[in-house]
């Protein structure tokens, strides 16, 4: 049996629908969608998500040498599919050891891309993108900017905008950020595409 679903503003449980509310209900962030225990990296797993997930559900493509999927998440349920995907993946950092990366794509209001990035959300956050940005990014065939935006020390976080949804590109440790200013990623959308994609071991990032 998978676990409870999550608030996707904190991670926090969830007060499930009842006979007056059709709603998840969080103590501290109020009625959300939840955010459903992640799937492990298999076909399984990436075939589910591509058919109930409402939002695009990013991956760069071709992966970065040496870089695997590690798993997914999602956010929403079976009445209202997922309004938000996560893509887990694992592969070397600049420095010695591996490096994560969650690549995210949410309706704006949903805040697991700020639970992630450590931020109170649930956006980037007014103003976060007055200056020039910090990476470009191809999404789709487009240049696609993104910012740098605060967040806690172990981490480099990056939001931009997507397909009218927010985009999150979030790398532990910081040093892995350069991946994303670098390494010249290209996203595509896994639902449009039939991919052979190389799994890796589950990510523990999935269950901050």
């Amino acid at each position: 049996m998978r676990a409870a679903p999550t608030c996707p503003r904190c991670f926090g449980p969830l007060h499930g629908p009842s006979a007056w509310s059709s709603a998840f209900r969080c103590n501290t962030h109020g009625d959300v969608l939840p955010y459903q225990p992640p799937w492990p990296p298999t076909s399984v797993a990436l075939e589910a998500i591509r058919k109930n997930s409402v939002v695009p559900v990013w991956l760069p493509w071709p992966l970065p040498s040496g870089w695997l999927v590690t798993g997914f998440g999602e956010v929403g349920d079976q009445r209202t599919g997922a309004r938000a995907s996560v893509v887990a993946l694992t592969g070397p950092s600049l420095m010695e050891g591996p490096a994560d990366l969650l690549v995210i794509a949410e309706e704006p209001g949903i805040g697991i891309g700020a639970a992630f990035a450590g931020l109170d959300g649930p956006d980037p956050g007014e103003g976060f993108d007055s200056g020039p940005p910090n990476a470009k990014i191809e999404v789709l065939g487009h240049p696609t900017a993104l910012w740098c935006v605060g967040g806690p020390d172990d981490r480099a976080v990056y939001a931009g905008e997507a397909r009218g949804n927010w985009l999150w590109t979030i790398c532990w440790p910081a040093d892995a950020g350069c991946l994303i200013a670098l390494a010249e990623l290209s996203l595509i959308d896994v639902r449009d595409h039939e991919l052979d994609v190389p799994f890796g071991a589950f990510s523990p990032r999935l269950e901050d």
